[in-house]
């Protein structure tokens, strides 16, 4: 017997999507082709042109009859990409179709009985990068035999498209208006709302006033009513969401429960770049509905008498004032930054600073051998959600913010720890994230719950020559690895700016140019992320 992967027509139910197709389970099928039993992961449709729905290892095969997808149908016209998966048209020599969807791309199934159908709700491709749902609508036999095996087929079709997914999360939608130049309200309305309503997700929507009308609203949340807040904007809005959940009564609590993401509708989208791998909004829409619970380290920042809380970076010199000195050239998009770092680096410019740093980990092979190690150890989804349970399980003894260990900015200096004057600073940037967008620097080794962030220091005047290389080696990917670039792993650090003024970058929000103090706190914040493991590159 000839097995499925190996010979395409012998089994037009084989799946595109594995490469591990075995005897028996060619052998399983042939018995579902000849046998009159269903069986949850087959289903009967009483359809001229479709014969079947079938369960694969992962996608749902749709049998077409005859001369196989309606024409009118341009679902099935053509394959497209839809997130993580494609779906795939397959015809055999007997003029048997065959459809494939990935159960990424499904957002709900369900039964209706007058007349007795089953519907598919799903995304499809529109463009590189957007998707918008459509829909499928299958009669069944009229008996309560094919309502009962029509359920128990749908029941194992969504538990496979949701895997360790939520489904119908609660959701409120918080939407910066003047984020995207003044398109996110547009860009949620159009391409990410749909998908939310397809999945069946339960939907509170808010508009944003003012700035820090965010940081208001989560700390007067019902955290219990809710699982997720999402951001319609930049990075703006989720620094203020994990900032108000910080004002709550237990804030331990509230920032385990509620998981905050993005649909990015702003300037700069690096929390939806580096959780879901996109800038799209309906591609993060997707992402968010299928997204499974991880937690993230969050960092806290004292300066002066305030304490407040980072989930993305920290920057000093180039790297701010690229993003914050940038500010009347908005329209240029995201390659503002890239412009702004290209004029100072040939500029020379440099950000005289005192700097204090608690170090884990110093060089950058320990680093990447580190990043190895827990790598091996994190591969899967169980593993975040154990890491959320663990969480969840250190608020139910602890209720506030976490205790400061190296105290705050105004303080002595920590025992052990050395000021290092640095003239002639040209970057300090800090940070959890793979990175800060599109076009800045990827920290490779960053990871979302290791207790440690990723801080990049450079030194010194740079000649033209190699600091052009410096620039050219952000968009190949090996900033890290040039040797004018000092990157270590750090729990904590202290960092004193010379001068009266200047940038200082928290979470690409601009603060007061004054000394600050920072400190990583592990798996303190909670988000959504495609696939639960890890950052997407």
């Amino acid at each position: 017997m000839t097995t499925a992967h190996s010979n395409r027509d012998a089994d037009p139910f084989a799946d595109p999507s594995s490469i591990h197709d075995h005897e028996h389970e060619h052998e399983h099928q042939h018995e579902h082709e000849h046998s009159n039993t269903l069986v949850s992961d087959t289903l009967l449709i009483n359809d001229r042109q479709v014969s079947a729905l079938v369960l694969r290892a992962e996608c749902v095969t749709i049998r077409h009859v005859g001369l196989g997808p309606r024409e009118d149908d341009r679902t099935w016209n053509r394959p497209h990409w839809c997130g993580l998966g494609n779906v795939w048209n397959i015809t055999t020599p007997s003029g048997i179709t065959t459809t494939d969807i990935p159960y990424y791309n499904i957002l709900d199934a369900y039964l209706s009985s007058t007349p007795p159908a089953v519907t598919i709700e799903y995304v499809r491709s529109v463009s590189k990068a957007s998707v918008h749902p459509a829909h499928l609508a299958y009669a069944i036999t009229s008996d309560k035999s094919a309502d009962e095996q029509a359920s128990a087929f749908l029941n194992t079709l969504l538990a496979r498209s949701y895997a360790h997914s939520q489904q119908r999360k609660r959701v409120l939608v918080l939407i910066n208006p003047f984020g995207g130049q003044g398109r996110a309200e547009q860009l949620w309305t159009r391409e990410a709302k749909p998908i939310f309503t397809a999945a069946k997700c339960s939907l509170d929507t808010q508009v944003t006033a003012y700035r820090g009308h965010a940081v208001e609203i989560a700390e007067q949340l019902d955290i219990d009513k809710y699982d997720v807040v999402a951001c319609c904007s930049g990075d703006g809005l989720p620094h203020e969401v994990f900032n108000g959940l910080a004002k709550q009564k237990f804030p331990r609590r509230a920032l385990s429960k509620i998981a905050v993401v993005q649909i990015p509708c702003g300037t700069g989208n690096a929390m939806s770049l580096n959780l879901n791998g996109t800038e799209s909004p309906s591609l993060a829409a997707l992402a968010i509905v299928k997204g499974v619970r991880r937690p993230l380290d969050l960092v806290s920042i004292t300066q002066g008498e305030n304490r407040y809380l980072s989930f993305l970076s920290q920057a000093v010199g180039i790297v701010a004032e690229s993003d914050l000195g940038t500010e009347n050239l908005r329209w240029m998009g995201s390659a503002r930054f890239t412009y702004g770092f290209l004029v100072r680096l040939l500029g020379k410019t440099v950000y005289p600073c005192d700097v204090a740093v608690k170090v884990e980990i110093e060089s950058k092979e320990a680093i990447k051998e580190s990043w190895r190690e827990a790598r091996t150890q994190d591969t899967s989804v169980e593993d975040g959600q154990n890491k959320v349970r663990e969480a969840e399980a250190d608020d139910e003894g602890e209720t506030q913010l976490p205790p400061l260990r190296y105290g705050t900015v105004k303080q002595s200096l920590p025992e052990g720890w050395h000021m290092q004057a640095m003239p002639e600073l040209g970057n300090f940037y800090c940070g959890n994230m793979l990175h800060m967008s599109s076009d800045s620097p990827i920290f490779p080794c960053a990871l979302p719950c290791d207790g440690r962030a990723d801080l990049v220091t450079v030194a010194g005047t740079i000649p033209r020559l190699a600091a052009i290389d410096l620039l050219l080696s952000v968009e190949k990917g090996t900033f890290m690895d040039k040797p004018l670039v000092d990157y270590r792993k750090v729990s904590a650090y202290r960092i004193i700016p010379r001068g009266d003024e200047g940038y200082i970058s928290i979470d690409g929000e601009r603060v007061p140019f004054a000394p600050f103090q920072a400190e990583v706190h592990r798996g303190l914040g909670c988000v959504l992320s495609r696939g639960g493991s890890g950052y997407c590159a």
